[in-house]
Order: structure tokens, then C-alpha cells, then sequence
């Protein structure tokens, strides 16, 4: 990262351009919002991403107004309205206009922090507002013309690839301990070279702390670090500032200062996921749960370290199944898969998962003579229709099965046997061997 500035960053007239800006809805707001005079400003990610080119998925606005005057102006100008109870207490309501959310939150300043939650106070300094915020490049203002404020360099460090603390990096993870995650994750999307020192320092002697942290909050920028999106159209003239699809340096990172040891012991190499970031660039989707397999399958027990982080993060029922069948899949693909055997796969996973494991066992099996293999399975299953069994629980019970668990067991054991023979045997041939199955039964 370039020197930090001494000086204090000036106002720069419209320097801010972004078709949300000008957009009615965001005219409409504004217009609300400043009727009684008030200085509002857009302010954090929307900002950054604007002067990167990019559009933003969230538009925030700051207001010296007082939460309870931000709601009348808002219902005075007809504008729908959203609040919950932790929302209007840290100053922020929602307003809806034009299909778009807009979060406007009254300027703060931080009275008491304990690493996960903050006690705030309201303000109606600019600069105090931005202090409180965690990178310089989060915390740029810009006022509904376009002009930008930029109290600590941020517009600097954006082109210059640093991802760097506002202030002291030390009392900023104080402030709140996810910083030493969301640091990681925002090299990833927007860093270059090598990561800010001090920060760095700061973030390998504060590791313990991630201990503190509920497993949501952990999951949730992990998925984001893991998913490391392209985030700027191709050719735009930033792009090569931007290692925004990879998240490999910013994790290799986060192994040699300890953070990833504290937060997935269960990934103890980075090669692995290295080569499927790498597969992942030649046209195929990022995908965060795919690629936290992957980090983890080289653990000593795959399916016991999938388990365990899907409980310690809190993933969803069908995330944790999915993680588990990855890292851990019964079948362990290679690239001389014969056809028969890749229609049985595709059959009992389904196209998706099983290019998953297509894209996984690559990883593994990474040299040139084996990519041609790989790409021909992968073009398999997009194009690959599944057969349809040619029995149904109805014909069991035609047989004389009393309706119940035994009718789900039979046509089990009868869909086993049918792809076991290549999914290829009809609905005769398949009722035949039905029918063998419940005489056998009647025999016991």
C-alpha cells in the first residue's frame, strides 16, 4: 500500500457517476429526505462501487436527522417505509421506491464496543461518522450531485489496490472482531499484490478473538470470501487493479497469520482448491460450498470435518448435505470413468452434483492428458436426460403389498437393481424382477 496521507482529503466535485444516482426513485428520496434542508450524503459500498464503475446491489444513505424525522419526511413525501426494532435503535430505516430499497441511517459515533456489538450515539459530524467505519475505501461519502468526500484517502486506495483500516487497525478489530474476516475477504475482491503490512500485523495478533464470533456470522463472510465474484465488466479500464475472482492469495494469507487455522482447522493445504479456482476460470461458475469442499476434503476424515463445520457455521440443512456428499462423495470419480458407470452417477446425484464431483476430482487428478476426460463428462451431463424408472409404488401395491413402509422398501431394492443394470431394463424386464422380489418376501 502507498504511504498514508497526512493531509486532509478535500471535497472533489462531481467526481461520483452512476445511473442510480440520477435514477427517479433515487430523486425521489433524496428530494424527501432534504426538503427540510438537511445535508445527505450516499455513503459506504455504493460509493466505492460507483467509482469503480460497477453497479451496487445495496444503496445506502447517511442523514444527520434523527430516525423518528427521517420516517416523517419519508411518509410526508408518500414514500413506503420499513423499520425493525435493532434497526431504528442504531438509526437506520428502510425506504421502498421504484422496486428499490434504500437504507438511510442517521450519522453515529461509537459510545461503547464490545468486539461483536456496538452502543452508538448520534451525530451530526460527517467525518466522525466516516471514523467509525472499517476500510477507507468503506468510508467515502458523496452528496446527491456527485461530489465526493474522502476524509482518509479511500478514492487513493481503491486504485491503488489497498485494502486498508481507517485509523488504527488494532482498535478497529476491537471495535468489532469480524474485521479480521471481512479484511481477508475484502483483499480478495478488491486487493492487489501484496496485503496492507499494518493491517496484516494486527489481524495475526488478534486471532483469538475470532473464537468470540457466532458461527452465522463467520459462514456469511466466508461464503463471500469463497465465492470472490468477478466484480467489474470485462475491459473496464480498472480491471487489471482487481484479482476479483480468485480468492487463493487472500486465503493463503489467512493460513500463514493463523486466522484460517483458528476458523477451519479442517483445511489443513490450499493447493487442492488453488487448481479448482484455476478449472473454475475457464468458464465454470464459483461456488462457495463446492469450494469449501474442496479445501477440506484433503483432511484426514472428509466426511467427520464436513459434518463439523456445517454444526460450528450453521449451515443450512441442505448445504450440510451437499458439503458432506462433496467432500466425501461414496464414489471417487476418475478420468477413465467408463459411460455406463457416469449414467449411473448422473442418475443418483443429478447433473449439478455430479459435475460438482466432475469439477472436484479435476482438482485432484490435475495434469494435461486428464482435462480432455474431464470436459467430456461435464458436456455429458449438461446434455444428459435422466431415464424414467418404469415402476411406480402402485404397482407394488397391485402385487398385494399392503400399502406402507414395505412398498418404499420394494421399490428400493427393484431401483437398485435397475441401476445397477445400466438404467437400460424396461418396464417389463423391471416387473419381472418386482415380482420375484415379493415372492421372495412371501417365502420369509
Amino acid at each position: 500500500c502507498p504511504a498514508r496521507s497526512s493531509t486532509e482529503h478535500r471535497p472533489v466535485a462531481n467526481t461520483v457517476r452512476a445511473p442510480w444516482i440520477t435514477a427517479p426513485a433515487t430523486r425521489a428520496v433524496i428530494d424527501a429526505l432534504t426538503a427540510e434542508g438537511a445535508d445527505v450524503r450516499f455513503v459506504g459500498g455504493c460509493v466505492r462501487d460507483a467509482l469503480l464503475g460497477r453497479e451496487s446491489d445495496d444503496i445506502d444513505i447517511g442523514t444527520p436527522d434523527p430516525p423518528q424525522r427521517v420516517l416523517a419526511l419519508l411518509e410526508d413525501a408518500g414514500i413506503e417505509t420499513r423499520t425493525v426494532p435493532r434497526g431504528i435503535e442504531h438509526g437506520t430505516v428502510t425506504a421502498l421506491a421504484g422496486g428499490e430499497r434504500y437504507e438511510i441511517t442517521t450519522l453515529r459515533r461509537d459510545e461503547r464496543t464490545d468486539g461483536r456489538h456496538a452502543e452508538v450515539a448520534f451525530t451530526d459530524d460527517w467525518r466522525e461518522d466516516a471514523a467509525r467505519r472499517d476500510f477507507t475505501i468503506n468510508a467515502m461519502s458523496a452528496a446527491p450531485d456527485g461530489t465526493l468526500y474522502d476524509y482518509f484517502g479511500g478514492q487513493e486506495d481503491l486504485k491503488a489496490g489497498c485494502v486498508r483500516f481507517v485509523g488504527d487497525p488494532a482498535t478497529r478489530i476491537a471495535e468489532d472482531h469480524l474485521r479480521i474476516l471481512r479484511f481477508f475477504r475484502f483483499h480478495a475482491w478488491y486487493g492487489k499484490g501484496e496485503p496492507d503490512q499494518e493491517a496484516l500485523d494486527a489481524c495475526r495478533a488478534a486471532v483469538h478473538k475470532l473464537r468470540k464470533l457466532s458461527g452465522e456470522r463467520v459462514q456469511t463472510e466466508m461464503r463471500k470470501l469463497l465465492n470472490a465474484p468477478n466484480l467489474l465488466p470485462e475491459g473496464y479500464e480498472m480491471q487489471e487493479l482487481l484479482a476479483a475472482d480468485d480468492p487463493i492469495p487472500a486465503i493463503r494469507e489467512m493460513r500463514n497469520s493463523g486466522v484460517l487455522y483458528a476458523l477451519l482447522p479442517e483445511a489443513p493445504k490450499t493447493k487442492r482448491l488453488a487448481r479448482l479456482v484455476a478449472i473454475e476460470k475457464r468458464a465454470f461458475k464459483a461456488d462457495p460450498i463446492r469450494r469449501l469442499a474442496c479445501l477440506i476434503s484433503d483432511s484426514d476424515d472428509s466426511e467427520s470435518a464436513a459434518n463439523a463445520v456445517a454444526k460450528r457455521w450453521r449451515l443450512s440443512s441442505d448445504d450440510s448435505a451437499r458439503l458432506a456428499a462433496l467432500a466425501a462423495p461414496p464414489t471417487p470419480l476418475t478420468p477413465d470413468l467408463d459411460l455406463r458407470a457416469q449414467d449411473r452417477l448422473l442418475y443418483r446425484h443429478g447433473r449439478e452434483r455430479f459435475s460438482d464431483l466432475v469439477l472436484l476430482a479435476w482438482a485432484t487428478e490435475w495434469h494435461g492428458e486428464s482435462e480432455k476426460a474431464w470436459r467430456k463428462m461435464l458436456k455429458r451431463a449438461e446434455e444428459w436426460e435422466a431415464p424414467t424408472f418404469p415402476v411406480t409404488g402402485a404397482d407394488v401395491i397391485e402385487r398385494g403389498v399392503q400399502e406402507g413402509p414395505e412398498v418404499g422398501r420394494l421399490l428400493g431394492e427393484v431401483k437398485e437393481w435397475w441401476i445397477a443394470h445400466d438404467l437400460w431394463p424396461g418396464r417389463e424386464l423391471t416387473l419381472e424382477k418386482l415380482d420375484a422380489l415379493v415372492a421372495e418376501r412371501r417365502k420369509e
